[in-house]
Parts: C-alpha cells; structure tokens; sequence
C-alpha cells in the first residue's frame, strides 16, 4: 500500500534550498496519491512533491508530458523515493523474494504493511535505486525526495528484531555516503541543479555535517505537530535552524 501522508501535511516543514536559484521558494505541496499535474499547475505553490506515479505502479507513472504540465506553470516537480525501505508494490519488487529474499532485504515494517527495511549500504539496492532515479529523470522531474534517511537509526538499534545492528556512528556514514552517491549520480545524468531533498533523520547531520554541501534542502516531519496537536522538538529544531543557517 502507497503510504497515505495527506494528514501529515501540515506537519511538514522543507528547510530552504541552498542553492541560491531556489532561495525565494515559499510554499510546497506534497501529495503522493492521484496527484493531478493540471491541479498543481494551477495551485500557485513553488515545489510540488509527487511520487512518479499516480498510485505507485509502474503502470500508472506520469509521462513526461503532465511533469511538463507543471513546469510550464513555474512548479518545480519533486519525485518521492524511499531509499531506506523496499516497497512491494514497486517496479523493481519479485514475489520470490518473501521465501527467498535476497542479502539486503530485511524485514517488514509493522506500521507500514508492504514497506522492508533494506541495507541500503549494498550495492544490489544501491543498483535498483539508480534504476528507479533513472525513471525519475527520463519523465521530466527537477529534483528528489528522499525518504528513510533515518533508517540508519534502524540499524543501530539492538531491538530492530534483524538479530544485527551496527555502531550509529557507522550507520550513519553510510547513509551519508548512500545521499551523496544519489546526489552525484543525479546532477551527473540531469545537470548540477537537480535537487536532493532529504526527510527526516535530521541527526545524520551531526555525524556528517558535509552533507550540507551536498543537498538542496531538508524536510522535517511532525516537527511542530503531533496529528493537529502542537508541539515542539526542541532537539530536532535546535539541528535545522543550523541548517537554515
């Protein structure tokens, strides 16, 4: 099942882009079920979040066309891709894989039926991801989302059920490490203001500050709300003010 976030809207805060071209974007929607590109040409938001497809198969992916619907209107259209978790609904998903799965997969996630975990530091999802950032590139899209960043905090964690973890400290080098190959790969096929936007997982930061070299923003989750209740992450907040910065 394609994760249903429409209610997490609001709770959604992007950091501002630290390219200059995309100092003075103001507002964004992130939509990832049955977006219509001629509603979101008309919406007057600047970045519209996406997945490449409208409901996450490959036979109902956007065609370069519609993406262009949106780029003629001044939106800049971003692609959602999970790059911490395997989605079973994907193109790249084979159904021996649940009695047979390959090394990188891991298990499923509870909250989130259909969604693994993956070592994201092998290079056999490392090549499925290039796949899928191919597809993203070849239908007209200016930038990425990255979800799962925070799966390294996944691997560190003794009570993640996998019967292995590893030190946060190496965990997070190799998401950081993931984040830049993407960064490099896409800019290389799609020019160098192609944006990375990760979400969440904002602690990498602290582990790997040069990250900020590398994306084009960060998005932050129920940072200010819980649902519709407020709040406030002092920790989570005191790391992305240093990203504004």
């Amino acid at each position: 099942m394609l994760r249903f976030i429409s209610f997490l809207i609001a709770s959604l805060l992007l950091y501002g882009c630290v390219q200059a071209p995309q100092s003075t974007l103001k507002s964004w929607v992130y939509q990832l079920q049955e977006a219509s590109p001629v509603e979101i040409a008309s919406s007057g938001f600047d970045i519209a979040v996406i997945d490449y497809s409208r409901d996450g198969s490959e036979e109902e992916k956007y065609t370069p066309e519609e993406i262009e619907i949106m780029k003629e209107a001044g939106v800049i259209p971003i692609a959602y891709i999970s790059i911490g978790e395997a989605e079973d609904y994907r193109f790249y998903w084979r159904e021996e894989w649940e009695e047979n799965p390959p090394e990188w997969l891991g298990r499923e996630n509870e909250e989130w039926e259909g969604n693994y975990a993956v070592r994201y530091w092998m290079d056999e999802w490392k090549e499925i991801v290039f796949q899928y950032l191919d597809e993203i590139i070849d239908q007209g899209f200016m930038g990425v989302y990255l979800d799962k960043v925070d799966e390294f905090e996944y691997w560190a964690d003794p009570e993640n059920g996998e019967g292995e973890y590893y030190e946060e400290e190496l965990t997070a080098e190799w998401m950081a490490e993931f984040i830049t190959e993407i960064a490099s790969y896409v800019r290389e096929r799609a020019g160098k203001d192609f944006l990375v936007i990760p979400q969440n997982g904002e602690r990498l930061l602290e582990y790997e500050p040069s990250l900020l070299d590398v994306v084009s923003g960060w998005a932050a989750e129920d940072l200010f709300y819980d649902g519709t209740i407020p709040k406030e992450d002092e920790e989570r907040i005191d790391i992305l003010d240093e990203v504004v910065k």
